[in-house]
């Protein structure tokens, strides 16, 4: 009986959460290992070093949080690196208790554009926001010269990237109330279910009366505005704003939602797997770091563990909301 209640909780646990759950797992151990054997000490199993972990892992969380949504609709967003920078940058030198407000609105405004070339000029999501990420990063040359006027973070900035309350690091907290947040539109509001049915069938949901247009729009300035908020965090917790900040953050996104068990052709996908994935992705660059590993080894292992995830539910069919 108690086999038979067991493996239907097992069955229950969406697969790509429980690959990905194995994974951390056997990374944890892997590295665990390696510190004992070299140092004596178990020091990747300690709070304090997972709790570090999860303060690296909030600001691609963030960002991962936002690329979901675009995900989600079959699309795609390739101008989070310079989003994020040009948000930071811009933030740094207005300063003041504007700075992070201007930053947001930095990001709203890109991805509006974004959302107007894709839903109003249908241009293809990954050829439009690739040419916003070259305006701008050319933008950003051109107004700073190449260097931020002020790359100094705002107190704002740095409480919220450096400061944590009862021991939890500030961007943690905030990475839970944006997953919170995410998870409540996906779930409880229209929008949510319109995002989900637009990457399932989108011609499908425009004959129903819904302007499949806003909507689009609508996901990629979230999308952009999450970047800015992690920009503008990973400012803080940098101590300064600086060119191509952003640039590392692109692929472990997109790789965090689709290890996730999101469908990078839209229309499935849970937010708790895009944690999961993130989490992952995080702790295996940390492991790879300690282990000393060549930069040339650790793409290739990267590469391969997120390619066999990929595999080992690949072809398991869409995930149910």
């Amino acid at each position: 009986m108690a086999n038979t209640s067991l493996s239907a909780v097992v069955r229950s646990i969406d697969k790509p959460l429980l690959f990905a759950g194995a994974f951390i797992i056997a990374i944890l151990v892997v590295g665990s290992v390696y510190t004992m054997v070299t140092a004596g000490t178990l020091t990747l199993l300690s709070p304090t070093y997972l709790l570090l972990q999860l303060k690296v892992a909030s600001f691609l969380g963030i960002v991962a949080c936002g690329m979901m949504l675009v995900v989600l609709l079959g699309h795609i967003d390739l101008s989070v690196p310079w989003t994020m920078a040009a948000s930071a940058m811009i933030a740094a030198a207005v300063g003041g208790p504007w700075a992070m407000p201007i930053g947001l609105g930095v990001g709203l405004l890109i991805g509006i554009v974004n959302g107007i070339g894709v839903a109003y000029l249908r241009v293809p999501s990954m050829i439009f926001t690739l040419g916003v990420n070259v305006v701008l990063r050319g933008l950003m040359v051109m107004l700073t010269g190449g260097f931020s006027p002020s790359s100094q973070p705002t107190d704002l900035m740095l409480f919220l990237s450096k400061n944590d309350v009862l021991g939890v690091p500030n961007p943690v907290i905030i990475w839970a109330l944006v997953c919170f947040a995410v998870a409540f539109m996906l779930k409880r509001t229209p929008l949510g279910r319109y995002i989900y049915a637009i990457g399932n069938r989108e011609s499908a949901v425009y004959l129903s009366g819904i302007n499949t247009r806003l909507v689009l729009v609508a996901s990629f300035a979230l999308c952009s505005m999450l970047a800015a908020l992690a920009g503008m965090l990973l400012a803080g917790y940098s101590s300064k704003a600086f060119q191509a900040m952003g640039d590392p953050y692109l692929l472990p996104a997109i790789a965090a939602v689709v290890i996730g068990g999101t469908n990078i052709l839209g229309g499935s996908g849970k937010l708790s797997g895009t944690v999961v994935g993130t989490i992952l992705i995080v702790l295996l660059q940390s492991v790879l770091s300690v282990m000393q590993m060549p930069e040339a080894g650790r793409q290739i292992i990267y590469g391969v563990v997120i390619i066999a995830m990929l595999l080992a539910y690949g072809r398991g069919g869409r995930l149910r909301l």
